[in-house]
């Protein structure tokens, strides 16, 4: 538990750095699909990072004052209910095991934090994020107004808990690199399996269905989120899922997943042939999109910005569609012109990456502060961040586009880890180079 116990007191030195206070993050509510059946549980991250403690209906308190505490709130023992919807700790148990200095029943929380919140100097929590956390904090700041008449303040600011907690997720600790690299070992296995599988006649939720079995049978709890399955004209649509469409011959099929692994994800994508040999014009266009990202990687290391990896594939992706006449240059002029102009965003309309982490679009700014009233630069890398680098095109049926490139869509997603040396490639067990996409799918 020494890694959660480590973020609390990291927090609680930011805390104080601000002149003390208290800080309550709650986790995920309980969500019902319909009727009497709830969607499966995930727990919120934020707690989760904190704490390690996976079970609902609970909430931190942490204390930054002349005694530092680390208080849970959670679930009292219950057989009954255990019966019905599996163990709880209970707080005793709760307390010892996740190394925190107190614990009580959540029931309690109504009765406890406005004594908690007594002549604390400021609030931290997610403001505005939860209306019923607002309201629940509006209530235990009135129970303390209504001491005045003894002597007893409520706190005199309040400040947004997440974001101070952003920066520290923002960079991996050796135990989350660990985690997120068998995470992108279990994805990279998904997407071969779909590659060796694939073939005319089947239909795209057969192939998620592959991709699923193997998160699920190699120890990931869940989907990172819901894969995309696009086969033919449906890879152009960004956000697609998985549907029921047919694979043909001669059609690609680009496969966008990852999955979550102990509260961590990983996130790939690749594009291959659903025949398993690329055509003369994917194999053009998949050369592009490879070179772009490669270029991209190259910009992706300490001391180089969050940008700078976009800007190198944009400049490659540019080239490669006046190159292909995508773009024809007697239209749009030059390379220059064409970056300047956006011109690309015809068949590129996206970023070349996210953060990654415990959410597949994790939390961090992507600016570094600057002086009031000067632009914020993009944010430098550093070692211990981890982001995906995904350039992609693709072509709709349009005017002046060379109808041999119609309706071919191909992204190529991987996860970089910053290391004090460079960059690692978490995802390099997913086959990417044409030649190593074929074979894989021959054999």
């Amino acid at each position: 538990m020494s890694p959660y116990a480590n973020r609390r007191t990291a927090l609680i030195t930011q805390m104080h750095a601000k002149g003390g206070g208290i800080a309550i993050i709650p986790t995920a509510p309980e969500v019902m699909r319909n009727r009497d059946a709830d969607y499966p549980y995930r727990h919120d991250s934020y707690f989760y990072y904190l704490s390690g403690f996976t079970e609902p209906e609970a909430v931190i308190v942490l204390i930054a004052g002349e005694t530092n505490r680390s208080i849970l709130f959670c679930r009292e023992k219950n057989m009954e209910r255990e019966i019905w919807d599996g163990f709880r700790y209970g707080p005793d148990v709760a307390r010892t095991t996740f190394g925190f200095d107190a614990a009580y029943p959540i029931d309690s929380l109504d009765t406890e934090l406005p004594r908690l919140m007594a002549n604390a100097p400021a609030l931290y929590y997610a403001l505005g994020s939860d209306q019923k956390l607002d309201a629940q904090v509006q209530c235990w700041l009135q129970s303390v107004r209504a001491q005045a008449r003894a002597g007893i303040t409520p706190p005199n600011a309040a400040f947004d808990v997440q974001i101070l907690i952003d920066d520290m997720r923002l960079k991996k600790d050796a135990v989350e690199i660990d985690i997120m690299q068998r995470s992108a070992d279990i994805a990279a296995a998904a997407h071969r399996r779909a590659m060796r599988i694939a073939r005319p006649g089947l239909r795209e939720y057969q192939l998620e269905a592959e991709i699923l079995h193997e998160f699920r049978n190699s120890g990931s709890q869940f989907p990172a989120y819901g894969s995309i399955v696009a086969t033919g004209a449906n890879a152009c649509v960004l956000h697609y899922r998985a549907s029921d469409a047919e694979l043909k011959d001669g059609d690609l099929v680009l496969i966008d997943a990852g999955c979550e692994l102990d509260s961590y994800a990983s996130d790939i994508t690749r594009t291959f042939p659903a025949s398993g040999k690329f055509s003369g014009p994917q194999k053009e266009l998949y050369e592009i999109v490879l070179a772009s990202q490669y270029a991209a990687i190259a910009e992706t290391k300490p001391g180089k910005r969050f940008m700078d990896g976009h800007d190198a594939a944009v400049r490659v992706l540019a080239q490669g569609m006046l190159d292909t006449g995508l773009l024809d240059s007697n239209k749009v002029g030059t390379l220059d012109d064409v970056i300047t102009n956006h011109n690309y965003s015809q068949f590129y309309m996206h970023r070349t990456g996210h953060w990654l982490g415990m959410d597949v679009h994790d939390v961090g700014d992507y600016r570094d502060a600057a002086p009031a009233g000067a632009d914020r630069p993009w944010r430098t890398l550093e070692a211990g961040m981890v982001l995906t680098v995904e350039p992609g095109i693709y072509v709709r049926p349009a005017e002046g586009v060379p109808e041999k490139y119609w309706n071919i869509g191909i992204r190529i997603e991987d996860n970089a880890l910053i290391t004090a040396e460079g960059v690692h490639i978490l995802s390099e067990q997913a086959p990417k180079t044409v030649a190593d996409i074929e074979t894989l799918m021959r054999h």
